[in-house]
This record gives C-alpha cells, structure tokens and sequence, in this order.
C-alpha cells in the first residue's frame, strides 16, 4: 500500500500535465510572437537607420556641388564638421577621385542605453549611403556617411523590453486563467477520488456534489449510482450471511443456539485439546410446559418460551464466555466456563426462581414448576458424558413438587471459588506473574506465518494456568482490564525486541467498555510508534454486541494509530454483519466452534464460505481457530481463508524461549 501511494505521488497529476501542455503551447505562442515582432521591429529600424544615412549623404552632396566650393578643402572640412556635429553619425567623410579623404570626422560605435551584450546579440546592418559631388559637368568626388546606430540600438532595447514584459504578462494571466478554468472543470476528480478511497474502505455514504463538464457531471452521476448500488449490495449480502447464521445455528423461535449450534460449541469447550477448560453445565426444563400449549394454545406457548429466553439470556450477559441454547419444547441448556459448581448452583437457584417468576405468571390457574440439573466438566469426560450427567440431575430435580435444582453426583468440587480465585489473580497482577505465550497464524498448504497470537497463562503456586482457566473469572470479578494492560505492554515490549514479526491480541469484553483501559491502551499504542502497526488488535462479537458505541469510538481511534482491529469469535454474538460497512475492521476471526468437524459439518462449510467470499469482497481477512485435523485445515485451504492457527498447526509455546 505504501509502496503503491508512493508512485502514486511520484506520477503526474491530470491538472498538472494539461497546465504543462497548456503553458507550453502558450508559451510557443509567445515565442514565435516575441521573434516575430522582434524581427519586424529590427528591420523597421535597420530601414530607419539606412534611410538616415542616405538623407545625410545627400543633403551633403548637394552643398558640396552648390553652396559651398567642392574644391575648397578647408570649406568643405567645414561643412564636413557641421553635418556631423549636427546628426547622429559614425562617419562622414569627402572622398576624392582617387578615394583619398579630403574631408571627414569618424567617432567609435558606443551605445547609451543598450547593453553590450543586446548590442552584439542584434547587430544591426551599418549601411554606408554615398553621394556624388559635381560642379556643372565635372565629378569633383563623393561624400560617404554612414549613421550611428546608438539610437537605433537604444530604441530597439525599448521596443524589446516592452515586448517581453507584455508577453510576461500575457504568460502569467493565461496560466492562471487556464488554472482556474482546470481547476473548475476537474473539481469533481478529487471529488470522485476521495469517493473510490471511501468505497475502498467500506463507506458508502459519500456522494460527489461538484458539477462541472457535461462528461465529469455523468460519471459523478455514474459513481454515486454506483455507491447507492454497492451499499445496498452489500446490506443485503449482510442480511444474507446474518439468516444463513441464523437458519444453521439460532433457534427460530427463541433466537437462542439451536441444539446442534449449542452442542457444536459444548464440544469445543470440553473435548478441543486446545480449548477445553472446566465449567459446569446447567440443563432446565418447564414442567407441565405441554397442558400451558394445550390451554392456552402454541402462540402464547412461543411467547412465553421467548421470555424464558429474555431470562437465560440476561442471565448469559452477566457471564462472560457462558452460552444457551433451546435443546428441545421447554429443555433448555446453559454452560458456564470457567466457573466452581457451588458458585453456579447459587446462581442457577436465582436463576430459576425468576424463571419460575416468568412461568408461573404466565400460567395462571395452572401449576408448573421450573427445574434445573447441574453438571461439571471434568477431564477426560466429553460432551456426551457432561449432557448426560445433566440430564440425570434434571430427572433428579423433576421428582420434587417445587422448583429447584439439583447437582449431578459426578459434580465433585474440583475448582477454586471466587474469593480464592480473586486472590489468585489479584497476587498475580500484583507480582507481575504474567507470561506470554504465541501460536503461530499460517496461511495455505505451505503454512506461510501470518502472525503468532498471545496467549496469557499465570504463574501460581500450583503451577501455570491457562487464559481459559482464570479469564472468564477474571471478567466476573472485573479484573481482566488489569491483565490486558499488562497483556498489552508485555506484547509491545516483545514486538521491540522482535522486529520482524507481528502479534494479535484479544482483549476482554469489560476491559473495552472501561475508559480508563482505553486511555491507558491508547496511550501505550501512541508511545510504541511504528511498533504498534504490527500488533493486532482483537475485539470479541459479543463486545461489539454489548457496547456498540464504545467499540465504534476506540476502533477508530486505534485505526488513527495505524493499529490494524479484527473481530474476534465472529459467528457468536449475533451482531448483524453489516457493522463490518461501519468500522474499518481487516479481518474477523472466526470462534472454533464453526471450524470443529467442519469437514464433515456441511452448514459450517457454505455458512463460512459464504463469510469469506463477502468478506474478501470488502478487503476484509478471514482467520480461523481451533483446527486439529489435517482434515479440517484442508477444507479451510480449498474455501480460502486467509490463515488459521490450532494444535494441529503449531501448539502454543512460551514467548521467552
């Protein structure tokens, strides 16, 4: 890009090559008139300086023949005198038969105004005029003159003078006047290239309002016709991708995943070598939930399950890194990552008290009851098993006549709580027990490096922990800000030891909704200069889905930087992909679950090759995370992303090794 907007400043611009050829056309112009009207001018006065001498030598002549004696040598040198004192002469002379001189006065060529170079440059002809000098029939010899040409020189300075101020004159006001004129008439250019810079990036709401030639005014009629065009292309390709998300992985009626979607995810979360971590799952159901349909009929049945939704998903919102989805009829299902299971037994009992709110509110003469069974993931276990076991605590729960929930017998405590993990983090912080560790990003078969993502892990007295062990508490605890500062300052400080490569970064939802984050990150980006441009920068969908505003302000601000912002765990947030039109994001970073078996997961495959092809329209990259099968990296090879990283690409290594 740089290298482009380089011979781009190095070329000619149109304005400037027609004032090029328009002034150099002038300019002839003026140049054939200035030596046109120069030579006419030298020939009028070399006429006026021959017709000069040819005056003299006769009215000399005939006083030499008449009025004075020719033969007289003392009058004639007389007469002689006069005639030269009296003109402007450079020689009179009285020449006898045999040519010797009687008679004459000669004087050097000098010049009084001319300077000696215009002297010698326009050297004017010194015509020699004779006159013959008689007394009756005898020739008694000729008078030769010949004129200064001083005067001559002097006027002929002048006339030029005036002629190359006049055509100076002429000169500037024609090339201002053809500046202007350029400047009129190719007004709408800037105009139209600023508008193709906007499209380039996205922006569709520019329109070009100069109007100048006939030719220029439809073309700018053509480029904002063509802008409308793009934007409404590009809504609708946006709409196209946001139904494709929905139609494969919400449920049509709660808006919630669908059982598949929410399955593929728990997946991810419990059996990806890469990004398994412990958490607790929590499976709800309406009880009596078939009589409300059948009493009340099954579009007050889908309201009602909408409002349940409305509550898990508060419920996910006040929980960072958890997800719902609607399994089947009144079953719902909640993960919580990250979590103890006596911490999310006391927020699920709250969570079913408001449900059972909801339910029984909308019941009315009916008894219903809400329960929920809980399980913890432990390791080793799959989703299968983790489902399963929270599947026998819900038909636990189901056995008593009020709404409750109960823990699966395999949920042993296992974890820290909260007052034990802010702790840890908080000593963490505090000691500066962070490290980096960087996973390779490469791109086609040949495994091109793109850029290595961090990861953070914590040294603690039980060993290092991992992002996805202490993050998700991190966020519930609002301390994640405090680790991406020094995630960030960690990550440049890197970049200037390394200056070949480049890292990306993902940052916490509450760290960019925190403003105080924001001005410290901002400023850190400011102070590392061109480093910074090779640090990107990740922002979550689900961020973008709580925080709109906020993230609107910071992404431009760090694209002032020249900090290059990605989406990351695109797919999850159900945010409308045309907020890509908006912001200048390069790339989104597609959440691991969509890429999980996509090789056998034929919605996953035509929803993301649905993705790339309208993000490559737009310039934006496509990455993809968590690939651990050939199989998988062949598939996203042949769709043409842009780079992806996971175990069977390069496992995550220490930054300081």
């Amino acid at each position: 890009m740089k290298d482009a907007t380089r011979r781009q400043q190095g070329e000619t611009t149109l304005q400037g090559l027609l004032l090029l050829f328009g002034g150099s056309l002038l300019t002839v112009t003026l140049v054939a008139a200035f030596v046109t009207s120069y030579g006419y001018f030298r020939e009028y006065v070399a006429d006026q300086l021959s017709a000069h001498a040819q005056d003299g030598a006769t009215a000399t002549g005939l006083s030499l023949s008449n009025a004075i004696d020719g033969t007289d040598p003392v009058a004639a040198a007389s007469l002689i005198d006069a005639v030269f004192d009296s003109g402007r002469y450079l020689v009179v002379e009285y020449l006898g038969h045999e040519g010797e001189v009687i008679a004459g006065r000669r004087m050097p060529l000098a010049a009084s105004k001319a300077p000696d170079w215009f002297v010698t440059l326009a050297r004017l002809p010194l015509p020699v005029a004779e006159a013959e000098v008689v007394r009756g029939w005898s020739r008694l010899g000729k008078v030769r003159v010949v004129s200064h040409p001083g005067r001559a020189y002097d006027d002929l300075w002048r006339i030029t003078l005036g002629l190359v101020l006049a055509a100076g004159v002429i000169a500037v006001l024609g090339l201002l006047g053809l500046y202007l004129l350029l400047r009129r008439a190719l007004g709408p250019l800037k105009a139209l290239e600023s508008q193709a810079r906007a499209l380039g990036r996205r922006d569709f709401r520019k329109r070009v309002r100069v109007r100048s030639t006939r030719e220029l005014n439809r073309v700018t009629e053509a480029m904002n016709q063509m802008a409308d065009d793009l934007g409404q292309l590009f809504e609708g390709q946006g709409k196209l991708i946001q139904h494709l998300r929905k139609v494969n992985n919400e449920d049509s009626v709660t808006g919630l995943a669908s059982r598949s979607a929410f399955d593929q995810r728990l997946k991810v979360e419990v059996e990806s070598e890469e990004k398994s971590a412990p958490g607790v799952l929590v499976m709800i159901q309406l009880a009596s939930f078939i009589d409300y349909n059948q009493t009340f009929g099954r579009e007050q049945g889908d309201r009602l399950l909408n409002e349940i939704a409305s509550g898990i998903r508060a419920f996910v919102d006040q929980h960072a890194e958890s997800f719902a989805g609607r399994r089947t009829g009144a079953e719902f299902a909640v993960f919580v990552p990250g979590a103890s299971a006596a911490d999310v037994r006391i927020w699920a009992e709250e969570l079913v008290r408001e449900l059972d709110a909801i339910y029984t509110g909308q019941a009315a003469q009916l008894e219903v009851l809400v329960h929920a069974g809980l399980a913890v993931a432990t390791p080793g276990a799959g989703a299968r098993s983790l489902l399963a076991a929270a599947d026998e605590a819900l038909r636990a729960a189901q056995q008593y006549d009020r709404s409750c929930s109960l823990l699966s017998d395999t949920g042993v405590e296992n974890h820290h709580n909260t007052d034990t993990w802010r702790s840890i983090i908080t000593q963490a912080v505090r000691q500066n027990k962070l490290s980096l560790w960087l996973q390779p990003m490469v791109h086609d078969v040949d495994q091109e490096l793109v850029h290595y993502q961090v990861f953070s892990r914590i040294d603690t007295p039980e060993g290092s922990l991992k992002a996805g062990l202490f993050v998700p508490m991190a966020e519930r605890l609002g301390l994640v800000a405090d680790i991406d500062r020094m995630l960030i300052a960690q990550a440049l400080e890197y970049l200037a030891r390394h200056p070949g490569r480049r890292l990306a970064v993902s940052l916490g939802i509450s760290s960019v909704a925190d403003v105080a984050f924001q001005e410290d990150l901002l400023t850190m980006l400011a102070r590392a200069g061109s480093t910074a441009g090779r640090l990107w920068v990740g922002i979550a969908e689900v961020t973008i889905s709580h925080h709109r505003k906020v993230v609107t302000s910071l992404v431009r601000k760090l694209v002032r930087l020249k900090v290059p912002v990605l989406v990351d765990r695109f797919g999850v947030g159900g945010v409308p992909f045309s907020y890509l039109k908006r912001l200048p994001f390069r790339a989104v970073r597609l959440d691991n679950s969509f890429i999980h078996d996509i090789d056998r997961h034929d919605e996953n495959r035509f929803w993301l090759e649905s993705v790339i092809g309208i993000a490559h329209s737009r310039g934006v990259k496509v990455y993809a995370t968590g690939v651990e099968t050939a199989a998988e990296y062949s598939v996203l090879c042949k769709l043409g992303i842009d780079g992806a990283m996971g175990y069977h690409l390069g496992r995550p290594y220490a930054a300081d090794t």
